[in-house]
């Protein structure tokens, strides 16, 4: 596959257009965008005027209207994950949001206060680490899905090719999708984490690849995102790819993770646990039916790996989740329940090999994807592992990280990089490179959704629990806490934004960021922080008797805890709730 896509660009800036050129040699094609009417066409070279601002880019992100009109989102910098085949993979690293208006004094204070939010919000995701784009080869796509494609699809440019679970700037490029001609200045970019290297063992160099894909489906935060929507797309929906190139033969293997697939919240209430809720009032199968009917026309036969508690507050979810399996009475879907917790309880995380000697004989029937150097397919993949856990972040790594090695072993002694017998356990070097980057996978994908890294990844990179690892999952899970209550609905409006999911109207007074909170919100914490003072300053500074200084004491802790008691009833009202995100979209 060669795509021939434009690599150097600049933008050249007058007051009333934006020019962006085609550097590369050979080409003389120039977007031009009317800044006044926001119309988009191309031209040539030479009607740049000498006098527009010059300024090199490394891609267009999209276009985006705010309050203030529309604006132009470009890529600044960028830093090279690696080769893919021989084609440059790029994280962009620095972007600019620059407005097709010259000025903002047409808006009112309040206009520009909410546009100013909106800017706020749009950087807010763009700065969330993982953005990875190539110009000339289709990252969307696994290896196995590029191979089964008509020569038409080929010839496709990548906007019209790629997938669209995994291209997060689909809406922002919406514009451009609507003019082919344009389609040459674009590229989708996806949301995920990309790790490749080039590994050696038995003195034969390998190229190891590990692509995770974060779907713009029901994209979100943790607590504000769960279940699936109705056309059955799931919360945190992460396709993972493990690749390996060896001497032109290239082997793939494929798993999906992605939150329990039926009508469920967990909304956030100031308890570090909230209870999760399923929809009571709603029919769960046809949502359920759809999730699944994509996935096996995507992935063939599935294998659901459920890692929840099977007790406690997690135990409905299991249960509903087994029920609904079984009532939809497709063979083509396996359901394996695995109580993570439970099993692995005081540091037992080698009872993980329980879980992957069940599905050891699934995992072979799937078997995976292999094409030696001529191009010639060898193997297809079968199949699919969809594990989930809660969030569908920690136990879930560490469940795909055993599984991807277990497939790995058998492709690396099909391609002749192992011998038979050798392990890759057995393999120091290559052990920990693998070991780290499926830890930072982890942690990369629990930054885009929950907020923090990942938790329990001393296990991926050692392969075993440390005392150590169990103090930073306390730290993490303690910001996992502050975010998840006061900041993830800023972070989910901000997601939202950028995805289309809500529409920027300039005619709007967009109310919604000058709701004022009633005064529980101010007066509630005031009062509790005031009386806990008190109550510690009538310990340090005892009184004429120790009678007094407990009365003291008792009548200050009784007003702190009682205010505490009363915050924590009415929790849902004090954290930071998604304010553009329509009621529908939230269920």
């Amino acid at each position: 596959m060669d795509i021939k896509k434009l690599e150097h660009l600049e933008k050249h800036t007058t007051p009333e257009k934006f020019y962006v050129e085609a550097c590369d040699d050979g080409a003389n094609d120039v977007l031009f965008i009317d800044r006044v009417s926001s119309e988009m066409t191309l031209t040539v070279k030479k009607d740049i005027p000498p006098s527009a601002v010059t300024r090199q880019i490394c891609g267009i992100m999209g276009t985006i209207r705010l309050v203030a009109g529309m604006y132009l989102i470009v890529i600044t910098k960028k830093k090279k994950t690696g080769d893919l085949f021989g084609h440059a993979v790029w994280k962009a690293t620095e972007f600019d949001i620059i407005s097709y208006k010259k000025t903002v004094l047409h808006l009112t204070d309040n206009q520009m206060q909410d546009n100013k939010t909106f800017l706020g919000m749009i950087s807010h995701v763009l700065n969330t680490d993982g953005f990875y784009f190539c110009t000339n080869y289709d990252l969307t796509h696994t290896l196995q899905r590029l191979s089964n494609t008509s020569p038409e699809f080929q010839e496709m440019s990548l906007l019209e090719r790629a997938d669209q679970r995994f291209v997060w700037n689909g809406h922002l490029l919406r514009e451009f999708s609507a003019q082919p001609e344009l389609h040459k200045f674009v590229f989708p970019v996806v949301h995920g984490f990309i790790f490749m290297k080039s590994c050696y063992i038995n003195g034969k160099m390998f190229d190891w690849i590990l692509i995770s894909r974060r779907s713009c489906f029901r994209a979100g935060v943790r607590y504000y995102v769960r279940g699936i929507d109705s056309e059955g797309h799931a919360a945190n929906y992460v396709e993972t790819e493990q690749i390996v190139q060896y001497s032109g033969g290239k082997a793939s293997f494929v798993q999906t993770r992605g939150s329990i697939p039926f009508y469920w919240s967990q909304r956030p209430n100031l308890r570090y646990k909230p209870k999760p809720q399923i929809n009571k009032t709603v029919n769960h199968m046809d949502g359920f039916q759809r999730h699944f009917d994509s996935q096996i026309i995507s992935y063939g036969k599935q294998v659901i790996l459920n890692l929840v508690n099977q007790k406690g507050s997690e135990k409905p979810l299991e249960q509903e989740f087994s029920k609904m399996v079984e009532n939809m009475g497709n063979g083509m879907v396996k359901y394996v329940a695995f109580d993570f917790h439970k099993e692995c309880s005081r540091m037992r995380w080698d009872r993980l090999q329980i879980l992957v000697d069940k599905v050891a004989e699934m995992q072979d029937d799937f078997g995976y994807f292999l094409v030696d150097s001529d191009g010639k397919v060898l193997m297809q993949q079968e199949g699919t592992f969809r594990s989930n856990c809660m969030d569908c972040l920690d136990r879930t790594n560490v469940i795909q990280s055993l599984l991807a090695r277990r497939s790995l072993q058998s492709q690396l002694q099909r391609l002749g990089v192992l011998h038979v017998g050798q392990r890759i356990e057995e393999q120091a070097d290559f052990e920990k490179i693998y070991k780290n980057a499926w830890a930072d996978n982890a942690n990369a994908c629990a930054k885009q959704y929950a907020g923090t890294g990942a938790l329990k990844t001393d296990f991926t990179r050692t392969g075993k629990r440390t005392q150590w690892g169990l103090v930073m999952d306390g730290w993490n899970a303690m910001i996992r806490y502050y975010k998840n209550n006061f900041s993830d609905g800023f972070r989910q409006d901000s997601i939202d934004l950028i995805l289309g999911n809500y529409a920027v109207d300039e005619a709007d007074s967009l109310a919604p960021f000058r709701v004022q909170k009633d005064w529980k919100f101010l007066t509630l914490p005031i009062i509790m922080v005031v009386a806990f003072s008190m109550c510690i300053i009538c310990l340090l500074m005892a009184g004429d008797t120790w009678t007094e200084t407990l009365a003291y004491v008792l009548f200050w802790g009784t007003a702190s805890f009682g205010t505490a008691a009363i915050i924590f009833y009415n929790g849902s009202e004090f954290v930071d709730a998604p304010k553009l995100v329509q009621k529908e979209k939230m269920d």
